[in-house]
């Protein structure tokens, strides 16, 4: 099968590239710069032979419609995700606009499965806990979130019509191997950096990308129509997530914790100023207002689909803080324990989703 993938050099769609390219399957990515592309397949020892680069941006709906056809599947993962303020024109017009023109496309070229990468983010705030694949759309107060929610209006209308659109729900995801060192693998290396003494209390869903990939891989199945899947990990608290860092580096890492809520006038600040700042400012809104406003994600439909066993939580930051360490992001001392070569294979406990 050749399955068109956008957003093939990012986190999650180089992930997933890899592990559709492992089911035997070829790929033709379509990326803006394909030299980007070459250098991602070969870091995660990809079969690049089989895979087909093609120029565009997925905003350009004559360039979607090329690479779509000849296509028999396709996996949107293009997006920007940032809770940087200075961000929130390019999400507004890669997160909705490039949804719209890639699954448009998708399904005037006939293709089956279209599989949506969403967030489980696109439900928030919600009523009720767990969130469930059938939760409502939320209505977030935050631009990223506000983008995603937007994007899964468009999927889901694309649902409501019976075309074969499968909508997957990432947490937040974590593992080694981030092309552009993404938010999540910032924020633990931001921890482990000494950045980050100060924390919201609630939580978030998290998973390992890896997990993520072979969600992907596994939906690839055609005439099973819409679809929808929440990629497999836990919710951990905050305090969790942190325990979590303290167990693989060994070190202490102290931190303060106050109540979300309250913080969040002080995260509308850092935004505000963060439009005039020409770098980066921690304390995000968007981070603040996740942790408040985040829930349980009911991993049901995946555990039918993939079975009950997920990386631990202990595995995935392992192999998150051992790749910043080996690639030059973290010094001996900050990774701790996590820096020392593996003496085994890796693990898969399992876990619920």
């Amino acid at each position: 099968m050749l399955v068109l993938v956008t957003g093939g050099t990012g986190f999650i769609g180089s992930h997933s590239t890899a592990a559709i390219l492992g089911g035997g399957h070829r790929v033709r990515m379509l990326v803006r710069d394909p030299s980007r592309a070459r250098r991602m397949l070969t870091a995660l020892g990809a079969h690049a032979e089989r895979v087909e680069l093609v120029t565009g941006d997925v905003t350009d709906p004559a360039a979607v419609g090329r690479a779509a056809d000849g296509c028999a599947a396709a996996l949107h993962a293009a997006g920007v995700y940032s809770f940087d303020a200075r961000d929130r024109a390019r999400m507004a017009a890669v997160n909705l606009r490039g949804t719209e023109v890639v699954l448009g496309a998708a399904r005037a070229a006939g293709l089956d499965p279209i599989v949506h990468v969403s967030t489980f983010g696109a439900l928030l705030p919600a009523a009720r806990s767990p969130l469930t694949v059938d939760s409502p759309v939320g209505a977030p107060g935050e631009a990223y979130l506000r983008s995603k929610a937007a994007a899964e209006r468009v999927a889901r209308r694309h649902q409501d019509d019976g075309a074969p659109v499968v909508i997957t729900y990432p947490l937040a995801s974590l593992g080694p191997d981030d092309p552009h060192l993404g938010d999540q693998t910032t924020r633990v290396r931001n921890v482990l950096r000494g950045l980050m003494p100060l924390w919201p209390t609630g939580g978030f869903p998290v998973g390992d990308v890896r997990d993520v990939a072979r969600l992907h891989a596994a939906v690839l199945e055609p005439g099973r129509g819409p679809r929808r899947y929440p990629a497999p990990g836990r919710y951990v608290t905050t305090r969790e997530f942190v325990d979590a860092l303290r167990r693989v580096t060994g070190r202490t890492l102290p931190t303060l914790r106050l109540p979300a809520r309250a913080l969040l006038p002080m995260g509308h600040l850092v935004s505000a100023a963060q439009r005039l700042s020409p770098v980066h400012l921690p304390a995000e809104h968007g981070a603040i207002y996740l942790c408040a406003t985040a829930r349980p994600m009911d991993a049901t439909p995946t555990q039918e689909l993939l079975g009950p066993a997920s990386r631990s939580l202990d595995e995935t930051m392992t192999d998150t803080v051992r790749w910043l360490h080996r690639t030059g992001r973290l010094s001996r001392r900050q990774a701790g324990l996590a820096a020392l070569p593996a003496t085994a294979a890796p693990r898969r406990a399992a876990n619920p989703l």
